[in-house]
């Protein structure tokens, strides 16, 4: 075996390390910033074969300058509106005689719930019936007729604080004699959240009976990072995504930014009010949000697919050749609709490999798709 001159096999090195600086100084040059070794990326660019291309089945897009509208992301829970939740307590000290609903119950407005015996309501009734007899003698009577309608004005709206109704009077009226028990009436459409007693209990002023909750309107909390606040402003479009619908799109907008920051998380509390039709929606589910500030700007941005993760570093594939793809480090701005902000690294214009990156980045590294 022949044995290679010295001189010739340092030229070859030479060769080598002259390849591998130039190649990393490429690298540099377009990335903007320092990259790790060679050694970790295997090849800075390779050249394939038609039949290699498609294998791989690439597709390019250029990198290209567009409107690009800001989007802060947020998580969440979906929750009660606090304005739409009732807790209904015991008017007067009795006794439950009957219970009609109980919890996670739909009921709707005006629904009768629940009925209370009650020696105080019947005392109450009895005082107004009286006084109701005496507005209708003094009636006509100048120095008293006055004095009678004041006093039944006072009864009914003893009466009234009870929860009877319009209805309830005109039955009262009617038949002028006393209800004998009380009625509990929802007082709006919604969900039994909670329900604290069965017939028979003993109940007293203030005992707690129901607590309702309209789901036609929910709230979003979100949990807004403080770097964001200085973005966005209540009123911004907010987009919110849930597991149970996966490509649904609920929509709402910013009602409220709090002003605690929390100091474990440093989140600030947002607030989302949206319709709930259908009641598809649920109190406790997880969201991820999208808050959509007002304006747009310019951004060069390429497909997101185009983009992809090599050891923590993310890169794109730029065609510099017919067949020629070279591997860059960029620096990544926002994500978005299907497209990311490129801060560095590619040019406009330049055309990377959006489709079949992955592929191309796998094999790469194990140098197998190594061409001429």
């Amino acid at each position: 075996m022949k044995t290679i001159p010295r001189a010739i096999l340092a030229a070859a090195l030479a060769i080598v390390t002259l390849s591998a600086a130039c190649r990393s100084k490429s690298v540099e040059n377009a990335g903007g910033e320092a990259p790790r070794p060679a050694a970790a990326f295997g090849p800075a660019y390779v050249t394939l074969t038609p039949e290699a291309i498609a294998a791989a089945d690439l597709k390019t897009a250029p990198a290209a300058m567009r409107m690009v509208a800001r989007r802060i992301s947020a998580a969440g829970e979906i929750e009660w509106n606090a304005r739409r939740v009732v807790h209904l307590t015991s008017r007067t000290p009795g006794r439950l005689e009957r219970v009609l609903v109980a919890q996670s119950d739909r009921v709707r407005e005006g629904q009768l719930l629940a009925e209370i015996y009650s020696p105080d309501f019947l005392t109450l009734q009895a005082e107004y019936l009286q006084a109701a007899a005496r507005a209708k003698r003094q009636a006509g009577n100048a120095a008293e007729e006055g004095p009678a309608r004041a006093v039944l004005a006072g009864a009914r709206d003893r009466l009234s604080l009870l929860g009877v109704d319009g209805q309830e009077f005109q039955a009262i009226d009617a038949s002028g004699l006393p209800m004998p028990l009380l009625h509990v009436h929802a007082p709006l459409g919604g969900t039994v959240l909670q329900c604290d007693v069965v017939a028979g209990d003993a109940v007293d002023l203030g005992t707690s009976l129901f607590r309702l909750a309209d789901p036609s309107t929910l709230w979003a909390g979100l949990h807004i990072q403080e770097k964001d606040l200085g973005t966005i402003r209540p009123g911004d479009e907010v987009v919110l995504m849930t597991q149970a619908y996966p490509g649904e799109e609920f929509r709402g907008r910013l009602a409220l930014i709090g002003d605690v920051v929390d100091e474990a998380t440093r989140t600030v509390e947002g607030r989302v009010e949206m319709a709930n039709p259908g009641g598809r929606l649920k109190s406790g589910m997880y969201v991820e949000a999208s808050i959509r500030p007002g304006g747009e700007r310019r951004a060069l941005t390429v497909p997101e697919e185009s983009v992809q993760d090599d050891d923590g570093q993310p890169i794109v594939f730029v065609k510099t050749g017919e067949r020629t793809f070279t591997r860059r480090p960029v620096r990544l701005g926002e994500h978005f609709d299907g497209v990311v902000e490129i801060l560095t690294g590619v040019a406009d214009g330049e055309i990377v490999v959006a489709s079949g990156s992955f592929l191309l980045k796998s094999e790469m590294r194990k140098g197998t798709l190594v061409g001429d």
